[in-house]
């Protein structure tokens, strides 16, 4: 499984997907846009990006790229029988779970995480194969803007967390195939 990070402000976030990716068996992690890397652009370490990960961006292929969009071209490009999972709430999103090894075939898997404020972009959206949700509970009210707004149930979970969530379903469905 390859992991692409759209705009992920937080190097604690980022440190944590780095960890929980290597935990969940992930090959590789695109780092784009914003999104902090391990190295800086001096090719200093990320000092606080270790810390958090426990150094497992020593053990997971990274690299950083600018832009989302035309990464997603390239990989579908380079790939055809690649699957783009796309992580966000949407009008046509479908809960995580219900992706099975049936589904997947024998496809690698793209997923994508976004923003923790803005989430993907329709762009990006628009390149994904599922759009996949966790569904949410609880008792905060969901911003005007959520596609199924109800009036009750937490908007979202860290994007740490959802990705883990995820991740370890996919990478579980993947030892199916």
């Amino acid at each position: 499984m390859i992991v692409v990070l759209h705009n992920i402000r937080s190097v604690h976030n980022v440190g944590s997907i780095f960890r929980t990716a290597d935990a969940a068996g992930i090959k590789k992690i695109y780092l784009c846009g914003y999104s902090p890397a391990p190295i800086d652009r001096f090719g200093r370490p990320n000092h606080a990006l270790a810390k958090v990960s426990l150094n497992a961006e020593k053990y997971i292929a990274w690299e950083k790229f600018s832009s989302t969009v035309k990464l997603l071209d390239q990989l579908k490009k380079a790939n055809k029988g690649i699957n783009i999972l796309a992580v966000e709430q949407a009008g046509n999103s479908l809960p995580y779970y219900d992706i099975d090894a049936r589904y997947m075939g024998k496809s690698e898997i793209v997923l994508v995480v976004g923003n923790e404020i803005k989430g993907l972009s329709r762009a990006i959206l628009k390149r994904a194969d599922r759009i996949l949700e966790i569904p949410m509970q609880g008792a905060m009210v969901r911003q005007a803007h959520h596609p199924r707004r109800t009036g009750h149930g937490k908007e979202s979970l860290n994007v740490s967390v959802a990705f883990g969530i995820v991740a370890f379903h996919l990478a579980q469905i993947s030892k199916v195939k």
